[in-house]
């Protein structure tokens, strides 16, 4: 065993035992506890927690991937996570909460009084979760086999070992305070290699060089596209619409919210949310610029697997090695992979809370006991899809699983909270087509082709989101509006609890 797996592996191990001692057995008590941390975490911990959780294996590994691998293309991950919750922020965050929901099938029901709409948004809901799980095992078993020299099973199966501990012993509550320290965690394991290898390069010193400029100007340069540009803006636009929306659909982000004390501090827990966001992916951005710089293009992929690396996705973990020696790329290269497995322990557990929450509330009546048995099925099904399909990149999984949310839930959560012409029928077909003609593209799509970029019409398969998300839209609101249904008879009553501020509320109860 080289110095470099004895360091991957120990930092990997203290990430893991500081996981379990946050979220350790007596922070949670009553229900309220486990399912939204009896709403009353600050807005700067919900913030940190919702970025820790938020930050997975697609941001922490795969932006800096994409970039490597497709230039200019990766920019846009970054752009998409983070305005996405700028949307979140002017039209969700405080609506949400005033809710009062534990799920977001409890605020469909809330709205709708529809078993038909709930148990649709069950299924949703779920099969988001699960598809986003399975990508953060896909990236734990990249980042211990590439750096660690473990075996492909044991990072997913040490993942999901630590989720449910901390999961089954203490839910909501004791996720969020472990979220929330992993989110500075994964920080300054790309903030400390990021300085060091800018130093090492010699980045500032030759800044002003004339010979560096040169260097620099190529690397820039090799972040142009294909050279398709109409191919090229279809692909980055229809990546920019699926990240956007699909943050309104997650599930495990949007039940952060219901998480805060009331509406203000919702939002400012997503204005504080958006200056973390922005703060971290300077990092990858950067480190995915440097390794293009590094490798090229034409060699990356060789060069990654001649330093025993998997795939793109490698290439942060693989970059001290390229500009270090010795000791110093061992403590940097483990740094980085505690960070990663970081990522992978927060979102997942993160997932695995509101995945667990519905299936509980739908199937095991709401209990303490019904959230455990559904936290053992959020984590099984996953682990046993993840041990039957490749490792598509996963930036671009990820990316698959944001333009589902996109389709399926964002159209009828943004109308549901803003739109009272929103009926149970529209929502239902909206959902519906949504889902299926997401999901349906991006399975033919990616059987059609190899890998999540392509040219031409496939592109419209692989990356749908710039039509089926409009579709989506277009089919619930001609449903609501020339259907037979209409819109329930309590909308006026839900609306103005969306939409009045606690305190006019409360002096409304005088």
């Amino acid at each position: 065993m080289t110095g470099e797996q004895i360091a991957v592996l120990a930092a990997v191990a203290l990430v893991c035992a500081v996981t379990l001692l946050l979220g350790g057995p007596g922070f949670s008590r009553s229900t309220g506890d486990f399912f939204v941390a009896s709403r009353r975490v600050p807005p700067w911990m919900n913030a940190s927690a919702i970025a820790g959780e938020f930050l997975s294996a697609a941001s922490f590994l795969g932006v800096a991937g994409l970039i490597l691998a497709h230039g200019t293309y990766g920019l846009w991950f970054p752009v998409g996570y983070t305005a996405g919750f700028l949307i979140v922020l002017l039209f969700m965050a405080a609506p949400l909460r005033r809710s009062g929901a534990y799920t977001i099938p409890d605020f469909v029901v809330l709205r709708f009084r529809s078993a038909m709409m709930r148990r649709m948004t069950v299924l949703v809901v779920v099969a988001a979760g699960w598809l986003y799980i399975v990508p953060q095992l896909h990236g734990a078993s990249i980042a211990l086999s590439a750096t660690g020299g473990a075996p492909g099973w044991v990072g997913p199966l040490l993942v999901a070992l630590v989720v449910l501990f901390v999961v089954l012993t203490g839910g909501m509550r004791s996720v969020t305070l472990a979220q929330a320290v992993q989110y500075w965690v994964k920080l300054t394991a790309l903030l400390v290699p990021t300085v060091f290898i800018l130093l090492q390069v010699g980045f500032w010193e030759r800044l002003e060089l004339p010979e560096f400029h040169g260097t620099w100007s190529a690397g820039l340069a090799t972040l142009s596209g294909s050279g398709d540009q109409l191919g090229d803006f279809s692909r980055s636009l229809s990546v920019l619409v699926a990240l956007m929306m699909g943050t309104l659909g997650l599930p495990h982000v949007l039940v952060r919210f219901y998480t805060n004390p009331d509406g203000a501090a919702a939002r400012r827990t997503t204005t504080f949310l958006l200056g973390l966001l922005v703060l971290f992916y300077l990092l990858p951005v950067l480190l995915g610029v440097i390794a293009r710089m590094v490798w090229g293009t034409t060699t990356a992929a060789s060069e990654l697997a001649g330093t025993g690396g998997l795939s793109h996705d490698t290439a942060i973990l693989r970059l001290p090695a390229a500009v270090f020696d010795g000791l110093a790329s061992d403590l940097l290269t483990a740094l980085i992979a505690g960070g990663a497995f970081a990522a992978f322990l927060s979102t997942t557990s993160g997932l695995v809370v509101s995945v667990s929450g519905v299936l509980s509330q739908e199937f095991f009546s709401g209990t303490v006991r019904g959230f455990r048995l559904g936290a053992l099925l959020a984590i099984a099904v996953p682990l046993v899809v993840g041990s039957a399909t490749s490792e598509l990149a996963l930036a671009g999984a990820v990316a698959m699983v944001f333009t589902f949310t996109a389709s399926a839930l964002a159209p009828v959560m943004l109308l549901g909270v803003w739109w009272r012409g929103l009926t149970a029928q529209g929502a239902f077909w909206g959902m519906a087509l949504g889902a299926v003609s997401s999901l349906a593209a991006q399975v033919l799509g990616l059987s059609l082709g190899e890998g999540p970029v392509q040219d031409g019409p496939l592109q419209l398969l692989v990356s749908p989101a710039l039509w089926c998300v409009p579709l989506a839209f277009a089919v619930t609101v001609l449903v609501s509006r020339f259907g037979a249904g209409q819109p329930p008879s309590h909308t006026e009553a839900v609306m103005a609890r969306l939409h009045t501020p606690e305190i006019a509320a409360a002096r409304q109860n005088l």
